[in-house]
């Protein structure tokens, strides 16, 4: 199987830990300079395609928001060649009309977690990639028409404030987020669209609706065992969805997420330790060689 096959890959969040549909699959454990995955990455064939699926949280769930190896799991997914990836999460709802049950495909993110490291870089190379727009348009759009496909109720585009975690907003916090004109609130999205950004991996949030957070009066307070009801009511909707965007992905991409790092890297390459070269290979790989053949 080589590398190039895997063009892409599904994060299952909340309740979603598991792809069903692969067939001929394979359990990788694949180690990163950045530390073990948050589980093994399953790869198999779904529609004549191989696809990778790794569950954010673990099996079992069992890393906090602010536990999971964000930049292993990026790192793995683009060292086997994956190109696209579609992060499904579980969120609040901080607007009426989207609803329990609802699902978002935002546009827009605020980013409110704190000592996450959200970069590849650092260690002798520095890059500043654009995030003006940090989802993929091109894989939102197939998303969003993936999940009108299952009669759900979607929302295209939104704001996703991503909170640190673990616990749930307060009153005031929710309240404040919405004037901001934020539209849901989830604690994933962050650091894992700016890494995937930085890898060069087109990147989309399905966000899956499951309580009004706090803000809303006479609606119950969001509690963990909600979420978890309401989310596997959503996972067979996710699930459709997913594999309809999947079956549709491009043979070749035309957005700009595969050359984000084209202008973005600043440090001179004669500068940059061979060791940081060896150890983001997969991230900048292809820059180094541009460098050496140039």
């Amino acid at each position: 199987m080589a590398n190039g096959e895997i063009r892409a890959a599904v994060i299952g969040g909340s309740g979603f830990y598991q792809m069903e549909g692969l067939s001929d699959t394979e359990s990788l454990t694949i180690g990163t300079p950045f530390g073990p995955t948050s589980d093994t990455i399953t790869v198999g064939t779904l529609d004549g395609q191989r696809v990778a699926f790794l569950p954010r949280h673990g099996v079992g769930h069992r890393l906090l928001p602010s536990e999971i190896p964000a930049r292993a799991n990026f790192w793995a997914l683009k060292s086997l060649g994956v190109e696209s990836v579609i992060s499904v999460s579980a969120v609040g709802s901080l607007r009426e009309d989207i609803e329990p049950l609802h699902m978002v495909v935002p546009d827009q993110l605020i980013d409110r977690t704190r000592g996450r490291t959200s970069t590849f870089f650092g260690d002798g190379i520095v890059a500043h990639v654009a995030f003006g727009d940090p989802f993929c348009p091109q894989l939102r759009g197939l998303l969003t028409g993936a999940v009108r496909e299952t009669e759900a109720t979607v929302h295209n585009g939104g704001t996703y404030v991503v909170m640190e975690g673990p616990a749930f907003s307060t009153r005031s916090e929710s309240s404040l987020y919405r004037t901001w004109g934020a539209d849901v609130i989830g604690m994933t999205a962050l650091p894992e669209a700016k890494l995937a950004r930085e890898a060069e991996i087109c990147f989309a949030v399905l966000a899956c609706s499951t309580d009004y957070d706090c803000w809303r009066e006479g609606h119950e307070d969001v509690t963990a065992d909600m979420i978890v009801a309401n989310l596997f009511q959503n996972v067979d909707v996710s699930r459709r969805a997913v594999r309809t965007a999947l079956q549709r992905l491009p043979g070749e991409r035309t957005c700009g997420c595969g050359s984000a790092l084209e202008t973005a890297i600043v440090t001179s390459w004669d500068l940059v330790p061979r060791e940081t070269q060896e150890r983001l290979a997969p991230i900048i790989g292809k820059y180094v060689e541009q460098k050496v053949t140039g």
